[in-house]
């Protein structure tokens, strides 16, 4: 008879992918809830609503599928959210979160689009991401002029653990960071309001400019950056799950909690291995119990988000900047890597990422729609020159 309670390793697995992800990168979610003018309610509200979506749909989506289907927040879109200088509102931003989200559940719906998405040249999406992690990499290396012993500490800590440990290397950076934090008495009086996380909605308002600035980048950040590795992270530990319904139903995800504050509900990756390889469960036809038991993981987070927020919040300026700035390294250079590997579209990619890291606002609308309209822009130039060359008689 078959074993039917997962074996120790699904729950291993299951908490440390839950931690890695939710802690290596949460201090940028304040940080970029903060950026777009959310109170502390309404970040408290952001990270309940996110994790909630992540527990709820990926819960859904791996008992259904019957497959390890791992859910995490958009890292680059709260980036994109953070780099941003256009000053929104909240209520602008919702607007813009629901904007992403539905982009994100039409391609999931229609096929075609789903074709023409996977057409787009990573290197222009990847360039993107690029010019919008650039100022948080930066951040921390500025850091070391105001705080040298912290900012040193950290990057010290993070550059050791990427060489003995490196699936654990942020959570080494949390874990010093929060010691030297208490040890200089540098956390503020925190003021959680509660200790079990709410949601606090928000009417959103629909903007033509945050769109384009905020919303449509969003929308292909997540899917070049999120969704599709993770689907490939599934493809390579053997499942072929279908992309349409896996988009639909995280774009309804965060479609729904966008009101409260949730800006991206999208496949993980790197976390996602750690949850569908055979280390986690030896049974393949079986584990998807780790999916489940990471979902459940989700909703704990979820009920007790309000103190990890007000920890966060609590904390020095310069120290979120010099955590985010770490927790973006890796992700930086995957970036740069993605952007210059394709020769043909070098110039395009390289044009896209410094119109992006300019940060230029123009007609009120951000950098990064600008860099992907630049980038697109020469793509489409060298298609009407390479099929002109084609078309001439030899």
């Amino acid at each position: 008879m078959p074993r039917m309670v997962p074996p120790t390793t699904a729950f291993a697995s299951a908490f440390i992918a839950a931690m890695i992800g939710f802690g290596g990168t949460v201090a940028l979610v304040v940080q970029a809830s903060q950026a777009m003018g959310a109170t502390t309610g309404q970040t408290i509200s952001t990270v309940t609503a996110l994790c909630l979506g992540i527990g709820l749909a990926g819960g859904i989506l791996s008992l259904v599928m019957r497959m390890p289907i791992v859910l995490a927040w958009s890292t680059p879109g709260a980036a994109l959210l953070g780099a941003s200088a256009l000053h929104l509102d909240w209520a602008t931003a919702i607007g813009a979160f629901i904007a992403a989200s539905t982009l994100m559940i039409v391609l999931g719906l229609v096929p075609a689009l789903g074709r023409l998405a996977a057409r787009i040249p990573p290197a222009v999406a990847s360039a993107m991401l690029a010019g919008v992690l650039l100022p948080f990499c930066l951040a921390l290396f500025q850091t070391l002029g105001s705080d040298l012993l912290f900012a040193g500490i950290i990057l010290v800590s993070y550059v050791l653990a990427r060489q003995w440990l490196p699936l654990y290397a942020m959570l080494t950076v949390l874990a010093v960071a929060f010691m030297l934090v208490l040890l200089r008495g540098d956390i503020a009086q925190m003021n959680a309001p509660q200790l079990f996380g709410a949601l606090e909605p928000t009417m959103p308002r629909f903007d033509l400019q945050s769109m384009a600035s905020i919303g449509i980048p969003l929308f292909l950040v997540t899917l070049a950056s999120q969704n599709l590795p993770g689907l490939v992270v599934l493809r390579t530990s053997g499942y072929e799950a279908p992309p349409g319904p896996i988009l639909s139903v995280t774009g309804l995800a965060t479609l729904g909690f966008a009101p409260f504050g949730a800006f991206g509900v999208n496949l993980a990756a790197i976390t996602a291995a750690l949850c569908t390889s055979p280390e986690a469960h030896p049974d393949k036809s079986r584990r998807w119990q780790v999916g489940i038991i990471y979902a459940a993981i989700y909703l704990l987070l979820a009920l007790f988000s309000a103190p990890l927020v007000a920890l966060f919040l609590a904390m020095p300026a310069t120290t979120i900047a010099a955590i985010a700035g770490v927790a973006l390294i890796s992700p930086f250079g995957n970036a740069l890597h993605s952007m210059l590997q394709a020769t043909e579209h070098r110039e395009a990619a390289i044009l896209t990422f410094a119109a992006t890291a300019s940060g230029v606002s123009l007609w009120g609308i951000g950098s990064a729609f600008w860099g992907l309209l630049i980038g697109f822009s020469i793509l489409a130039l060298r298609q009407v020159h390479l099929r002109t060359r084609r078309s001439e008689p030899h």
